[in-house]
């Protein structure tokens, strides 16, 4: 199973760079919201391979019972679980695709450029999600409490973003930028979509690697929050990994149709720390979640963070729209 899905993700993204972006171009809305639809629909596609999978536990998946829930993941229930993982991912991340949009505006990144920033930062991204994953789910079996310290993180993390005030930091401050420009030598301008060069007999990095390495380091802050809060709906090493996968494949592709509009969206921190804090609260009361709930507790989580993601959209259009009348 895992090897299929991996080979699948493989195949998507070869068909990615090598067929609709073989040529550097910065890709239309047009282009994202339709290669954005196609990732949801293989989402949603994928679901039900989850729930035939899981209903006859296709190679043993779902036999080991639930951290979170202590069920048997059958096929609706892994299902559920599946598309609420998905959609915490993807509300969860959506910030990080803000801070990529920062980070390519101060380093003068080519939008015909960006694209292959992108592809190759989600490379990186399978690879540091899959390792954190495999940690996290190898420390729930190890130690079930360590649920409870992932909640604890999770409510401190969404107090701390309601908290915070806005600073704007420019990357080039960053100390992943000083480190990198301390112990390699960068050149000033971007070589086509090179990475790296050779200068004077010596390699160097382009910023165009610089732009990679902060992408990266940004998913990896991202990721801090992330990963703990999909343990809240399951331990199921496959289910979380492939939520993750889709979640990132979705908002890599959105990411030149969103990125303009994710300021337009002024209570999505508020609405992001919300989701946090019912995350980690669930998390801490699992136990008792789930004698009182059951597994009616994973529709409700779906339920309310769908709900809030939508609140806090239709709230942001309306104090847009009420802003511009006044001004």
């Amino acid at each position: 199973m895992w090897i299929g899905f991996l080979a699948f993700v493989g195949m998507l993204l070869a068909l990615d760079l090598g067929v609709f972006n073989k040529n550097a171009h910065a890709p239309t809305i047009r282009e994202a919201l339709a290669f954005t639809a196609m990732t949801v629909a293989l989402a949603i596609g994928f679901a039900g391979f989850i729930y035939e999978a899981y209903e006859f536990h296709w190679n043993g998946l779902g036999l080991i019972r639930d951290a979170v829930d202590g069920q048997i993941n059958d096929g609706r229930l892994a299902t559920v679980k599946f598309v609420t993982g998905y959609i915490v991912e993807m509300s969860l991340s959506m910030d990080n695709v803000f801070v990529m949009a920062l980070l390519f505006e101060h380093l003068k990144v080519p939008k015909t450029l960006q694209h292959r920033v992108l592809f190759w930062g989600i490379l990186g991204a399978l690879a540091m999600r899959g390792a954190m994953i495999g940690g996290g789910t190898a420390l729930v079996a190890r130690y079930h409490g360590i649920l409870y310290f992932f909640g604890a993180f999770l409510v401190f993390t969404a107090i701390k973003m309601l908290l915070a005030k806005e600073k704007e930091e420019e990357p080039e401050e960053a100390w992943v930028v000083r480190w990198l420009t301390r112990h390699f030598p960068v050149t000033r301008g971007f070589h086509g979509s090179r990475f790296v060069i050779v200068v004077d007999g010596k390699w160097s990095l382009t910023p165009l690697a610089v732009a990679l390495v902060l992408v990266e380091t940004t998913d990896l802050v991202f990721a801090v929050d992330s990963i703990p809060a999909i343990f809240a709906i399951t331990t199921d090493a496959f289910l979380v990994f492939t939520s993750n996968v889709f979640a990132i494949l979705c908002l890599r592709s959105l990411y030149f149709g969103l990125a303009g509009l994710i300021e337009k969206f002024r209570y999505l921190k508020i609405s992001l720390a919300v989701i946090l804090a019912i995350v980690g609260i669930k998390m801490l009361a699992a136990k008792w979640m789930a004698e009182r709930f059951g597994e009616a507790q994973n529709f409700g989580m779906l339920a309310i963070v769908a709900g809030i993601l939508i609140a806090g959209s239709l709230a942001s259009v309306v104090a847009d729209r009420r802003q511009k009348r006044n001004s």
